[in-house]
């Protein structure tokens, strides 16, 4: 196995102190967001196996089936198709939506085709992949996932006693419900920005002034002034993950995590479309073609069992579980026949002979017989073949 060498990504709405106090290192008083583990071309992790540092994809580029085992390439090809990540939101991250595989090859071949740039600002699409995740709180992590029925998002945006909102409470009220949903998140992110902005400014002194069920928006008020998605994000669910706990989020849910550490396990993608909260490009009639108008209490997962507990996703390019290893109990060996990469979020766990501090991964490739023994708490990704 590999010990990985993990970068930080310095996204601006990231905690100055959540990773380090993780690592056990001096913050450095800029914002540290995501650490990611894995081979992702943006920002792969680094390892050495004795000829000098490179990187975890061109590790697996050279030797396709060495690395991921032949099954797994059979079924998702010679790449490793999920990312890990250590998440640290310190403020609101972007109302956003992800695509599902077919909306993500579509969108990517178009842009292709018109010749965009990938890292021009207002490209959609950065890949032809699908971006499902698995969120899983290591400290009280809150978010926002998924519509609320639309009569108690009504009856939200009717409480703040803000007359220019009276139209979307009366549009919230009719049905389908999910005709109604789209009429009103296509009203708030189109409607004229000044008279958005007023309607912004006074929901957002009722929500000072209310508290309570109001208090999870008043940070996206402070951070985005007069935004459109402070509004949207009101018609969505307001969950708070108690370390332990997790969420799986499909294709064409809307959220945004608000603030909290977590380990988030992904399909290796970067396809967002953003819906507000955020100075970055929103592409409103295509973000209205993947958003999903289903209303619904998100799903907590809240894992139980003893050995390896395990997070349910409906999906097969990645599987997130974990194991919490006591002193003195007997060895766990692991599954060889898929690659992994574990990660340790307390304790000092052994995996094989490596001792892991939190913050550590390692990549074990398919076909590397591997135990996990205490004292410590790891996180085991990996894929269903």
């Amino acid at each position: 196995m590999d010990r990985l060498t993990n970068p930080i990504r310095p996204y601006a709405w990231g905690s100055t102190t959540a990773i380090p106090a993780l690592l056990g290192v001096e913050p450095t008083g800029e914002p540290q967001a995501e650490m990611w583990m894995g081979a992702h071309p943006g920002a792969p992790s680094r390892l050495d196996r004795g000829a000098g540092e490179t990187t975890l994809a061109e590790i697996i580029a050279a030797d396709p089936e060495a690395e991921l085992g032949a099954a797994a390439v059979a079924k998702f090809g010679p790449h490793l198709p999920f990312l890990l990540k250590i998440l640290a939101a310190g403020a609101p991250l972007s109302l956003q939506v992800h695509p599902d595989l077919a909306q993500a090859q579509e969108g990517f071949a178009d842009e292709e085709r018109r010749g965009i740039p990938v890292d021009a600002g207002h490209r959609n699409y950065k890949d032809p992949n699908h971006k499902p995740e698995m969120i899983c709180a290591l400290t009280p992590f809150d978010g926002l996932c998924g519509f609320r029925p639309p009569p108690e998002a009504a009856k939200l945006l009717d409480g703040l006693g803000v007359d220019s909102l009276k139209p979307y409470v009366d549009l919230l009220r009719a049905h389908p419900e999910e005709a109604a949903l789209r009429e009103v998140l296509t009203a708030v992110l189109t409607a004229d920005r000044a008279e958005m902005a007023r309607t912004v400014a006074e929901a957002g002194a009722a929500i000072e002034r209310l508290g309570g069920a109001y208090a999870p928006y008043a940070s996206l008020v402070h951070h985005f002034p007069g935004d459109p998605g402070v509004i949207a994000a009101m018609l969505l669910n307001h969950v708070r993950l108690q370390p332990g706990e997790a969420m799986f989020l499909g294709a064409g849910v809307p959220h945004a995590y608000l603030d909290g550490l977590a380990v988030e396990l992904l399909a290796n993608s970067d396809n967002v479309l953003r819906a507000g909260l955020t100075p970055k490009h929103v592409d409103v009639p295509e973000l209205l073609k993947v958003v999903r108008f289903e209303p619904g209490d998100p799903a907590v997962q809240r894992p139980e069992g003893n050995g390896e507990e395990i997070y349910e996703a409906p999906i097969d390019e990645f599987r997130l579980s974990r194991f919490a290893l006591a002193p003195g109990a007997s060895p766990h060996p692991l599954p060889d026949a898929a690659p992994q990469i574990l990660l340790c979020t307390a304790g000092s766990p052994k995996a094989g002979e490596v001792t892991l501090s939190p913050g550590e991964s390692v990549f074990v490739p398919a076909g590397e017989k591997v135990e996990l023994s205490g004292p410590g708490t790891v996180f085991r990704a990996t894929v269903v073949i």
